[in-house]
């Protein structure tokens, strides 16, 4: 009875071990066949991207990655879908992708560049300042994490250049809401936007005039220790600036009247060489 007992406890786990191993094996031929499909999805998205359909592209890159997500090759494919779709400026879809990549994948050895197209991607959708503020605000803010992450990347130079640009985008538009606030004479409005540039945006080409802007509204206001507050930080950084001359005028009626004569004077002087040429 003992006997009949453990031959049968052998046969079971002799029949285990059997289902086992070709669980085993079925497994490994279920993956193998998986990666394959997958390296054919792959390989038939970058031959649809060379030929320049890359909307096909995308979706085969698309079905590499559902296919087998644990492959090596699902992080690959997930970026190859994201550029395709950035080269044919389908920039929403793109966007969309490489923010699923960096939630899916936050390891991945690519994350630079992921992050690098993301920011490239927000900022192609800038065209109105006015209209896509939020797509400034978003580029700006991704290219200060390529580089603050990745400082040491290919990618560092020219995200401190396109957020240069930006600044000078987000100063445009603060020097123009500034100016139409002048216009209507609404001066605390237009001394917090002028104020904005000064504080946040130093390094553009729009800091000079709104230096001069504030000390030109203070002055009319009779805040004369603000304006030459001002005046004072605009000739010490900027002392050849055209700004700084019109600004030194605003406190300085002798030179205004110096600068009307001189002016004048030129003109006289031109009028005479003219008429002196015509008897030479």
């Amino acid at each position: 009875m003992i006997i009949n007992k453990l031959i049968f406890l052998l046969a079971l786990m002799f029949l285990i071990t059997a289902c086992s191993k070709e669980i085993k094996d079925e497994s490994l031929i279920n993956e193998k066949s998986l990666e394959l499909q997958v390296l054919e999805a792959y390989q038939a998205g970058k031959e649809s991207l060379e030929k320049g359909d890359v909307l096909f592209a995308a979706k085969k890159f698309n079905e590499a990655e559902i296919l087998f997500p644990q492959s090596i090759w699902a992080p690959k494919s997930a970026l190859m879908a994201a550029y395709s779709y950035y080269i044919q400026d389908y920039y929403g879809d793109a966007i969309a992708e490489l923010e699923r990549f960096i939630k899916v994948y936050p390891n991945h050895e690519n994350l630079d560049y992921a992050y690098y197209l993301l920011a490239i991607s927000y900022y192609e959708q800038i065209v109105d300042e006015e209209r896509d503020l939020q797509s400034i605000i978003n580029a700006k803010k991704t290219f200060g994490i390529v580089i603050e992450k990745y400082s040491n990347t290919e990618y560092t130079l020219d995200a401190e250049f396109k957020i240069d640009l930006i600044n000078d985008i987000l100063a445009a538009k603060e020097m123009y809401v500034g100016r139409y606030y002048m216009d209507k004479k609404k001066w605390i409005p237009a001394i917090n936007r002028f104020r904005e540039v000064v504080d946040k945006y130093e390094t553009t080409i729009y800091i000079e005039e709104a230096l001069y802007r504030l000390v030109e509204i203070h002055y009319i206001l009779g805040l004369k220790n603000e304006a030459k507050k001002y005046a004072k930080l605009l000739g010490y950084n900027y002392q050849s600036s055209t700004w700084y001359e019109k600004s030194y005028a605003i406190f300085n009626e002798n030179y205004k009247k110096m600068k009307k004569d001189k002016i004048k004077k030129n003109k006289k002087s031109n009028i005479i060489s003219k008429v002196k040429s015509l008897f030479d």
